[in-house]
């Protein structure tokens, strides 16, 4: 599955915080004409970017190209390429306010949990271990450059494995990286959003409470977007039930490839396909409609409503008091609220992942004054090709947002600074610069709180 079939295969009318591009009146041959030409321009600079060693070189080959072209087709396709690379260069809340989906209401929506019914308000990672008991099967779904998104899914993982799930499959994991079990954690050729280290967490989290993990992307030339979503849920009942026919599985995956019913794409989805193989009942975990977005007339009225009324510092879901759970939309069965965003030092304090991590704070003295200077902390007993566990940058030069200039990490000393999120244990620190230069290393030791 290539770069740009993932990036088209969503299916969304995007709206880009970062740039709000002015589409004028048109006709639908003209703005197709310049899709295409932007999609023919995308390819050419991610075959560019991806000659570039490292992450930094790629990202500032896509940063000038993005600054470049204001055209409202380019942005609107690119801005999703540039927003996916600041989540793996660790600058969460830039990466959300470059690529942002707003949530207005929609006809199908069911009816507050504030004033529908008895719904209570439960922690997320206490419910939903509960209501999957009853299912083989549960779907947790992601917004691909909102790593908050997938935030919850790395500390459900250890309730659900209690529960007796044994298998995680995860979208865009290659099966040619054929030592990702024995190995027991993902390296740069593992797939394409592992790495981001969020999501590098969530497979290496998922392996270390001993899931077998399972990659089901699609791997042919499929023709569309429903040949795609049933080969993905053939790979899964192939590797999954097919050999094991009383597992329990739990899949990630992006957007709608989780919803049980209604149209998708011009077919069916993942989870549609699978059911059909299976017969299988599951649990669908919607958690990208009601996370806050950079621009708060983009939020669902229900989220404005439930922030201002409950303030919850953790994600929650509503449960009725007969154990239903309350879902936005049919097509799900229940709804993950995530709270509003606290930034400390320019990152986002969910880097915790809600309890398994603590900030460990980190100055650019070793970066002797070579900037961007990119941070990565990896586990010690792993690889230099590991996925880090936590990565960020320190000082990258500004980058325009809608005629501003946004800086990503600022500190009133003369030397910037700001934290990692880790668990505690042992590390290798690096501190580097351009493709691949390594200025400093160090042993890092994150004690227990």
């Amino acid at each position: 599955m290539t770069i740009r079939r993932i990036a088209t295969a969503a299916g969304y009318v995007l709206c880009l915080a970062c740039t709000a591009p002015v589409v004028r009146a048109q006709s639908a041959s003209a703005w197709q004409a310049q899709q295409a030409a932007a999609g023919a321009k995308v390819d050419r600079i991610m075959a560019e970017a991806t000659r570039r060693k490292g992450l930094l070189e790629r990202y500032e080959v896509m940063r000038q190209a993005y600054v470049s072209d204001g055209s409202p087709a380019f942005r609107m396709l690119f801005g999703q390429y540039v927003a996916w690379y600041l989540s793996f260069l660790g600058d969460y809340p830039l990466a959300v306010k470059c690529f942002s989906i707003a949530q207005p209401p929609q006809a199908d929506d069911n009816a507050s949990p504030l004033t529908a019914g008895d719904y209570v308000a439960r922690p997320a990672l206490d419910a939903i271990p509960e209501l999957a008991k009853h299912y083989p099967i549960v779907l947790l779904n992601e917004a691909h450059n909102v790593a908050l998104t997938r935030s919850l899914t790395v500390p459900l993982l250890s309730r659900l494995y209690a529960e007796g799930f044994r298998y995680f499959a995860a979208e865009t994991l290659v099966q040619t990286d054929t030592g990702l079990q024995a190995r027991g954690y993902p390296t740069h050729d593992s797939g394409f959003y592992t790495e981001e280290p969020v999501y590098g967490e969530m497979v290496r989290t998922a392996l270390k409470l001993g899931f077998k993990v399972i990659a089901y992307e699609a791997t042919s030339d499929t023709p569309s977007a429903d040949a795609r979503e049933a080969e993905q849920a053939r790979h899964l009942y192939e590797n999954v039930f097919a050999k094991d026919p009383r597992a329990r599985l739990v899949i990630n995956a992006g957007y709608d490839h989780i919803v049980k019913s209604g149209p998708y794409l011009g077919g069916r989805s993942m989870a549609e396909h699978l059911h059909a193989l299976t017969g299988l009942p599951m649990l669908a975990v919607e958690q990208t409609m009601m996370y806050p977005h950079p621009d708060g007339n983009d939020d669902h009225p229900y989220y404005a409503a439930v922030m201002q009324h409950l303030h919850p510092d953790v994600p929650i879901v509503f449960v009725a008091a007969d154990g239903k759970p309350w879902s936005l939309r049919p097509a799900y069965d229940v709804t993950v609220f995530f709270p509003r965003e606290k930034l400390e030092r320019g990152r986002p304090t969910w880097l915790s992942l809600w309890g398994l991590r603590q900030a460990h704070l980190v100055s650019a003295e070793d970066c002797r004054g070579n900037y961007p200077c990119l941070v990565e902390a990896r586990y010690s007993n792993e690889s230099p090709d590991a996925i880090p566990a936590d990565r960020m940058l320190l000082d990258l030069p500004p980058m325009p947002i809608s005629g501003a200039h946004v800086t990503l990490y600022t500190s009133a000393q003369g030397v910037p600074s700001s934290d990692l999120y880790l668990r505690p244990g042992r590390y290798q620190l690096s501190f580097s610069v351009g493709p691949d230069k390594v200025l400093h290393r160090e042993t890092l030791v994150v004690p227990t709180p």
